[in-house]
């Protein structure tokens, strides 16, 4: 790197002596690492940007330059237990992330999605320390119906009880609430059934989430899903969601006698253990190994007629797990992610989330193809670009804490 080039160069040469010229390029040389830091600290908007791509490639697990790194910090995770109001499983466990040498961190609730691992699932932990080392106290709370597959009112409910904790915990006004896939859907709910649950949310943050039940359930059948305008969405379903669905409603799709063993085969396919799977498989009836076997052979469309009488069977509870009949009581602010080829919640599930919205609480909404169902991909350079706006005002609506405080 020369010292000086173009008109610097014309300066310097009615410089004399020549020692104050180096003098003067070795200081530039020596401001230039901080200009960045100074534009940053001018331009809040370009501060907020750079956290979001140095927390987006964290969750991605790609190398940081070190200019991205100015916001990190270290990270201490703590194992807890929380109150909740369901008299089934009074204390949950849970894990806050703790940002190390950060005097008042915004908090924020993050829900995993329906997964057998719950809080330890690598994808949510390295999601949840990224945004830890941001400077959020973050606390992942284990719902158990969502890691057993099971979509329930409860988890509603219990989402809503560990946004009452982390507020009383931090002794903040307002708590970040953040849910991955179906987790997204129902926190959306529990807050909207709860007003005392909205007046400590700074906002609500859905990713990958489910606007109504029935429609998710019916892609699986058809692997096409309508968006509001009409459109359709066109793109094979993942196999995992007609497995959920069997798992959830077993007995609409074997006997009485075997649904229950039917559940403990599924919940062994669900956690990719194949050998148990079969030997569990085993134990059924020749009918039930019959229905069984079409799955091991991923043959989920042999399942339509099943499904369609469960779900006019089941519409009442369908409707209850839906946020498309809650989302008129919300008026906190609200964010929509999803992935344009997301084919576990299809993403004309979050135009249709868009559109109940009340227009007060939608905050902002993308679709992007830089993303799957929740995890990170590739995409163009400008679609890169809405991904980290689109997180620079998630962490905004997130970052409350220090406004509050002073």
């Amino acid at each position: 790197m020369s010292a000086a080039t173009g008109s610097e160069q014309a300066a310097a040469q009615h410089l004399t002596p020549s020692v104050p010229s180096r003098r003067r390029s070795g200081r530039l040389l020596f401001i230039l690492p901080f200009l960045p830091l100074l534009l940053v600290a001018i331009t809040p908007p370009v501060y907020q940007h750079l956290r979001a791509t140095s927390a987006l490639l964290e969750i991605a697990g790609l190398p940081e330059p070190a200019i991205l790194k100015f916001d990190s910090n270290p990270v201490v995770r703590e194992e807890i237990s929380i109150p909740s109001s369901m008299p089934v499983q009074p204390l949950l466990r849970a894990r806050i992330y703790h940002p190390v040498g950060v005097a008042h961190p915004s908090p924020v609730v993050v829900v995993h999605g329906v997964h057998h691992l719950g809080i330890d699932e690598p994808r949510l932990c390295n999601f949840a320390a990224s945004l830890a080392s941001h400077g959020y106290l973050v606390m992942t709370p284990q719902i158990d119906s969502l890691a057993d597959y099971r979509l329930t009112l409860d988890s509603a409910a219990t989402i809503d009880d560990a946004v009452h904790e982390l507020a009383r915990r931090s002794g903040a006004k307002k708590v970040g609430l953040l849910g991955l896939s179906f987790a997204g859907g129902m926190a959306l709910i529990g807050a909207a059934e709860d007003e005392s649950v909205q007046r400590q949310l700074s906002g609500i943050i859905a990713i990958g989430a489910h606007d109504d039940l029935e429609h998710v359930l019916q892609y699986y059948e058809s692997d096409q899903a309508r968006a509001p305008d009409g459109s359709l969405f066109h793109m094979k379903a993942h196999e995992y969601g007609a497995l959920v669905t069997v798992y959830g409603f077993a007995s609409h799709y074997f006997s009485p006698q075997d649904a229950p063993q039917a559940e403990i085969t599924l919940r062994a396919l669900l956690w990719e253990d194949l050998p148990r799977a079969h030997a569990e498989a085993a134990k059924l009836s020749p009918a039930g190994q019959a229905r069984m076997a079409q799955l091991f052979d991923h043959d989920t469309k042999s399942l339509i007629p099943e499904t369609e009488r469960m779900l006019k069977e089941n519409s009442e509870f369908l409707r209850a797990a839906s946020p498309h009949y809650y989302l008129s009581k919300l008026h906190v602010p609200v964010l929509l992610l999803a992935g344009a080829g997301d084919n576990v919640v299809p993403p004309t599930e979050t135009l249709w989330l868009e559109r109940d919205l009340p227009p007060a609480a939608l905050k902002a909404a993308l679709i992007s193809p830089c993303i799957g169902h929740v995890e990170i991909g590739e995409a163009s350079v400008l679609d890169k670009f809405r991904l980290v706006h689109w997180m620079a005002e998630m962490l905004d609506t997130l970052d409350t804490a220090a406004a509050e405080r002073g």
